[in-house]
């Protein structure tokens, strides 16, 4: 099946595979000293499961994996069959997770010190070439121990993992993949999440910061989503968590005030515009551009009041 992997294919790592119960949804989080890792070793479909493959790495593992629990085997029968059609399985390091839960981890006999997994319950964490043995245990008890969603449990291992010393060769990538537990047949909205950092001094960092941002568009298409049907107090809400959560950027501030004022809440809205404006003016360029296309009414009078705010 598997030939001998050149040493360029060395994505040597940290990563977590998980389901989380409530939700359904299944992830992949990794970070490594290795460029644009996340293209590599995670892969990921919403009502089958998760896969992280690294070490001396084979692809494949990925594609194939989720092919075999698409088809209704099991994660730990899934990677008993792929690890014995491999003859390199002594360089692969691989973790999978269905969506029933089950978890698998192979760390193969050859993988670079300090290398080791820990499979619980629901989720596998797996490392090598790490500074200490302690890597992977700190990973597994970060994510045992953190609230909130899948993937801020899924970050809160990957830090974890850098508390420990992380790969011995220091950070390069990151990246993160959560899908959704049940499939809507359109897969580009069954990918909750799917951010990467591809090299950086700091990915962790970057990551997480990439993280917010994902949030507050996530928040922000709620808040579109109960302006529409008339709910604005948890519209506001939604659209305050999608300021909080993208930092500077006024992006959220400015389309929040578009919806007020197609909820016929001008004067709550004449601030916003005024502190959006203030950033750059070309927002009110783009204001004056909605009408048109129906995103603000045709009314001069209206545009005229929104023009004020950048005075």
């Amino acid at each position: 099946m598997h030939n001998r992997i050149p040493v360029s294919n060395l994505a040597t790592t940290y990563s977590i595979v998980a389901r989380d119960p409530a939700s359904g949804r299944l992830g992949v989080a990794v970070q490594s000293h290795y460029c644009s890792v996340g293209s590599v070793v995670s892969w990921a479909d919403s009502e089958v499961g998760a896969v992280a493959t690294q070490s001396f790495v084979d692809p494949s593992y990925g594609p194939l994996g989720l092919d075999l629990m698409r088809a209704g085997r099991s994660a730990p029968e899934t990677l008993a069959g792929l690890l014995a059609a491999d003859s390199d399985r002594e360089v692969r390091q691989v973790a999978m997770v269905d969506a029933k839960g089950n978890a698998a981890a192979h760390t193969g006999a050859r993988c670079i010190a300090e290398a080791g997994h820990i499979v619980g319950e629901g989720f596998s964490v797996q490392a090598n070439m790490m500074h200490r043995k302690t890597v992977w245990p700190a990973m597994a008890d970060a994510y045992r121990s953190t609230g909130g969603d899948l993937p801020e449990r899924l970050m809160a291992a990957l830090e974890a993992a850098e508390g420990e010393g992380g790969d011995i060769r220091g950070m390069q990538s990151a990246a993160m993949l959560v899908v959704d537990g049940a499939r809507t047949g359109r897969p580009w909205a069954d990918r909750v999440i799917d951010i990467r950092v591809e090299d950086a001094a700091q990915p962790l960092v970057e990551l997480r910061r990439l993280l917010g941002v994902r949030r507050a568009y996530l928040a922000r298409n709620a808040a579109e989503a109960a302006f529409a049907r008339g709910d604005i107090e948890e519209g506001n809400r939604e659209y305050h968590i999608a300021e909080q959560s993208i930092g500077d950027n006024p992006e959220m501030r400015f389309w929040h005030a578009i919806a007020l004022v197609n909820a016929k809440r001008v004067d709550q809205a004449l601030p916003m515009f005024k502190e959006v404006f203030a950033k750059d003016p070309r927002w009110l360029e783009l204001a004056e551009r909605l009408p048109p296309i129906g995103r603000l009414p045709a009314d001069a009078a209206l545009i005229a009041k929104i023009r004020s705010a950048s005075s």
